[in-house]
């Protein structure tokens, strides 16, 4: 059986591609919808750079509001991936958090939900993190 394809494209969050010149794409950078990387960490760092972006320009400090503008519910069940993704940081969707300190753990939910699977150990995740 073959890698979800987030893990395949070494972008598990499945960032869609816009056109976006960003740092550790491939080549080419797209399957034609999602963007593809490098490395997992440069897949994981874009992720975390658009949850760092959530927070500082939208200010979205709570896991339902995250969810809701990452995966829209025009597309997805957005209150079960909140959910899902609120279980695994021990907190409720709509309880605030701090995203940068919650990080790794909120990538490694995202992962898991977004791939069904999270193949990464947290030093990939962390190096990942930490480039954003």
């Amino acid at each position: 059986m073959s890698q979800p394809r987030g893990i395949r494209n070494n972008n598990p969050g499945n960032i869609e591609y816009t056109g976006t010149r960003w740092q550790g794409l491939d080549n080419p950078p797209s399957d034609g919808r999602f963007m593809r990387f490098k490395s997992p960490e440069y897949g994981i760092r874009a992720l975390a750079r658009v949850l760092t972006t959530y927070q500082t320009k939208h200010g979205l400090d709570y896991i339902g509001g995250i969810i809701q503008r990452w995966a829209p519910s025009h597309e997805n069940n957005s209150a079960a991936y909140a959910g899902f993704v609120a279980d695994r940081l021990g907190v409720r969707a709509t309880d605030r958090i701090d995203v940068q300190a919650r990080m790794p753990e909120l990538v490694e939910a995202i992962i898991s939900y977004e791939n069904g699977q999270q193949p990464y150990s947290m030093a990939t995740i962390n190096r990942g993190v930490s480039m954003a």
